[in-house]
């Protein structure tokens, strides 16, 4: 049986790094931030409903959408943004479902379902087990800062507008505590899915 795990962390928490390790043990990966990306592009059906809504002034001369154009009418109007939402979403769980099923129909020992958003998006249904990306906040606000740049106001809003990790961390099936080491982040990852039988015990 195909075990269906949902991860998700909050900005700057190490998720894609945790992403990677279930990639080297060979365990599918299943991205939402990628599906979005592929659903929008030409000939897709949200790709005919965007433009539809927002006009073809919001294509580049490629023929592609200008996520930054795009990104600046939603970004200021929340019913602009529902809007866009509507659009991307269901074709986005729609296309995670179809590639999910095709997962457990090969039978692999698992799959993992990458998702920014899990709890906020209430997708907590789409899989068996919810595992969490954790650091303290603070940690959490110097890495945000050392990889973007920003400055310590900027990087504690950008934090401040997601569901607090705390949160997240007491929802989950399984937290993964990423405050130390690459190494002791493996470590615990290997644990759990050693114990679930997804890997062999060392």
């Amino acid at each position: 049986m195909t075990v269906v795990i949902g991860l998700t962390g909050s900005i700057a928490t190490g998720k894609s790094t945790v992403s990677e390790m279930f990639r080297e043990w060979e365990i599918p990966v299943i991205d939402a931030d990628k599906l979005s990306r592929e659903v929008v592009e030409p000939g897709e059906e949200a790709y005919n409903r965007i433009i539809e809504t927002f006009g073809d002034d919001i294509l580049l001369h490629t023929g592609e959408i200008d996520r930054k154009k795009l990104g600046k009418i939603v970004f200021g109007d929340e019913k602009k943004r529902e809007q866009l939402n509507g659009i991307v979403h269901p074709q986005v769980r729609k296309r995670m479902i179809e590639k999910r099923e095709a997962f457990r129909e090969q039978g692999v020992p698992a799959v993992v379902l990458d998702i920014p958003l899990l709890f906020e998006s209430g997708l907590e249904s789409y899989v068996d087990k919810t595992m969490v990306v954790y650091v303290k906040e603070e940690v959490q606000l110097q890495r945000l800062m050392e990889r973007d740049g920003s400055n310590e106001k900027d990087a504690g809003q950008r934090i401040a507008s997601q569901l607090p990790i705390s949160e997240k961390a007491e929802r989950a099936d399984v937290v993964i505590d990423n405050n130390g080491s690459v190494e002791e982040t493996y470590g615990q990852l290997r644990e759990k899915l050693s114990d679930w039988g997804i890997l062999k015990k060392s």
